[in-house]
């Protein structure tokens, strides 16, 4: 059996947003409504080896808050084998540092991303000879294993997707893309060995081209980019300066967004995550929320477990 625990389903800042005053985040503050930590999921093939998808700013919290990954075993011991990151960006990689204390990890990144980690030094607090940092290639798919090489009966297969350099990293002189190369956005397909039974998981996507679109299509079960309902969302309500399009992500709504792409997929479940604080579809009573909802999509939400 596949497990599946959303750790946290919000974008970067989470919810509520530390610095926002906006009548939504307030109202997570005072409990009327759903407060959310920054995106990562826990996967499992055996429920005894947990490899993370992503490992966000909030992964301490998200340890303490979910029995499964907590130590079992001895004086030191976590059922967290490993990390697989999507991207580079600060919300999906500042969680490696709470994973410092000499645990036997393997951290799985493209090229891109690795490289992105060994430029930056902060990131050497990870002793190499607990964490073994492994390259994927795009396309080619693969079993992930504890550092000591063991299988934990999990398939993974990364592919490139639409998408954007992370914000630190952005070069202004590159034009209009930022530098962004691939490698640097992707997707993961991750699968159950012995069942064969799979879900996606695209936490950060700008388009949905021809080859993406047929990958997903009659797929079970899709978690998808749901950072912005409207593209120019944040502008509109005074919390930001860039639009949706300019982060590398697509909107949920409009002609070209994610609910419009989906329309003809036949993907049997389909769940937003990494959700921005200004996303209205945080708030159950909301108008936008009961649109995705009548569209066939949920809203993720902390602790939400999906089984396969």
């Amino acid at each position: 059996m596949l497990r599946i625990l959303v750790l946290g389903s919000a974008a970067g800042g989470g919810y509520p947003q530390w610095n926002s005053n906006s009548e939504s985040c307030n109202k997570a503050r005072r409990g009327e409504a759903q407060a959310r930590t920054q995106s990562s999921l826990a996967v499992t093939a055996d429920g005894e080896r947990w490899f993370l998808l992503n490992a966000s700013p909030d992964l301490r919290q998200q340890i303490n808050d979910h029995p499964d990954l907590h130590p079992r075993h001895g004086i030191r011991h976590s059922p967290i084998v490993g990390v697989i990151l999507t991207n580079a960006d600060v919300d999906h990689v500042v969680g490696l540092l709470t994973l410092r204390e000499s645990q036997p990890l393997a951290v799985y990144g493209s090229e891109r991303v690795l490289s992105a980690l060994a430029r930056n030094n902060i990131f050497d607090v990870l002793n190499p000879e607990s964490v073994e940092r492994r390259p994927l290639c795009p396309e080619k798919p693969f079993e992930p294993r504890t550092r000591d090489g063991t299988p934990v009966g999990l398939r993974v297969e990364a592919f490139d997707v639409p998408g954007k350099v992370a914000l630190y990293l952005e070069d202004p002189a590159a034009g209009k893309g930022f530098g962004t190369k691939p490698g640097d956005t992707i997707g993961l397909k991750v699968s159950h060995v012995r069942s064969g039974r799979s879900f996606f998981y695209i936490p950060g996507c700008a388009a949905m081209p021809d080859n993406l679109a047929k990958r997903l299509r009659e797929a079970e079960l899709v978690f998808f980019d749901g950072t912005l309902f409207r593209n120019d969302e944040m502008i509109a309500c005074g919390e930001g300066t860039k639009t949706g399009e300019r982060m590398g992500h697509m909107s949920m709504s409009g002609p070209s967004g994610v609910m419009a792409a989906f329309a003809g997929l036949n993907v049997k479940r389909r769940v937003f995550i990494h959700i921005n604080n200004t996303n209205p579809v945080l708030l159950d009573d909301s108008p936008e929320r009961r649109e995705v909802e009548r569209a066939g999509w949920e809203v993720a939400w902390d602790g939400m477990t999906i089984e396969l």
